[in-house]
């Protein structure tokens, strides 16, 4: 076993017999493999199982792990990436774990149908969660006491936090590690796995009209390209038309099928993503931050940074502070 000094933060993850072994290997291109290009310690990771031993996986082949629910539960971060059957309650012996480490402080993630063991172990009453979009409506059903918001690709409850589907999981993992380390690290590893390095929680799941194969794609794609170049603009519809050459009209009518939202909603989005680098990275005033990222008000700014990321600039700042330190 390559050895690449101290030991970080322990995070486990759960296989189970039957699984798919992409959200699995979404949490060991994470948290596993090592990192020795940063000047700190990486996640030790570990896979468990309820019951050690081998596991049968998608394909014919197979998985094995000596590490059981003692592991499990006694890790920092806990991962469910899955479970067998959305229909089935998790075993006592899983919602024991998982109680446990919640009780005792762990943070807890789940990715795609993951969020039935949470919402079975109680830890998601009275919270949103989200899920895979097709597994969502059982969700609902089966655990009414969870807000379940089928629209978002995750959400961060502060010491709970779930995913959509398969991809939404590496989402969330990155998001993790941006809240862990900071934007440059968490960038340098969306970097090494060749995806993006932030999609927001809050972005659609799943758009019903597939995006066609039109020169006006092009068009909406450069005009959008245009407006993250200058935030700081006095950016409407009818501006990001323009630079579309399109009408208004057709451009809200393409900007929602490529999408699934608006520009407007998209703007604000990409104003509160800009800002958090700068909350983290330096100390310039709230003020000077919203203007940077091109809010006409601080009030303004504040309202929708509360929206979207659930807490306050000053909070967000002081957070990532204590964190980083």
């Amino acid at each position: 076993m390559l050895h690449i000094g101290p030991r970080g933060p322990s995070v486990t993850a759960l296989a189970y017999d039957g699984m798919s072994v992409f959200e699995m290997g979404i949490v060991t291109e994470v948290f596993g493999l090592p990192r020795p290009e940063f000047d700190r310690p990486w996640y030790d990771l570990t896979i468990c199982a309820e019951t050690p031993g081998p596991l049968r996986v998608v394909g014919g082949a197979s998985l094995s792990t000596e590490h059981g629910l003692d592991t499990f539960a006694a890790a920092e971060t806990l991962i469910v990436p899955g479970v067998p059957d959305v229909r089935a309650d998790p075993s006592p012996a899983l919602v024991a774990a998982l109680r446990a480490a919640h009780a005792r402080g762990a943070r807890i993630m789940s990715i795609c149908s993951g969020a039935f063991a949470l919402a079975g172990a109680g830890l998601l009453d009275g919270r949103r969660a989200t899920t895979h979009w097709r597994y969502a409506d059982r969700l609902r059903e089966r655990y009414p006491s969870v807000e379940v918001d089928a629209d978002v690709l995750y959400l961060d409850d502060g010491d709970v936090l779930t995913s959509a589907g398969s991809a939404a999981g590496l989402d969330l993992c990155l998001h993790v590690v941006r809240r862990d380390h900071g934007p440059a690290i968490a960038n340098a590893v969306a970097r090494r796995l060749v995806v993006q390095p932030h999609r927001d929680g809050g972005q659609a799941q799943f758009i019903e009209a597939p995006v066609a194969d039109d020169p006006a794609d092009d068009r909406l794609a450069r005009s959008m390209e245009w407006a993250l170049g200058n935030l700081t603009a006095p950016i409407t519809v009818e501006v990001l038309a323009r630079r579309a050459h399109m009408s208004s009209r057709t451009y809200l009518r393409h900007f929602a099928r490529a999408t699934g939202t608006t520009p407007i909603r998209w703007l604000i989005n990409q104003r509160v993503n800009a800002s958090l680098a700068l909350l983290e990275t330096t100390g310039s005033p709230i003020e000077e931050v919203a203007a940077a990222v091109g809010f006409e008000s601080v009030v303004t700014f504040r309202h929708h940074f509360t929206q979207i990321v659930r807490t306050s600039p000053s909070a967000y700042r002081r957070a990532f502070t204590t964190t980083a330190g």
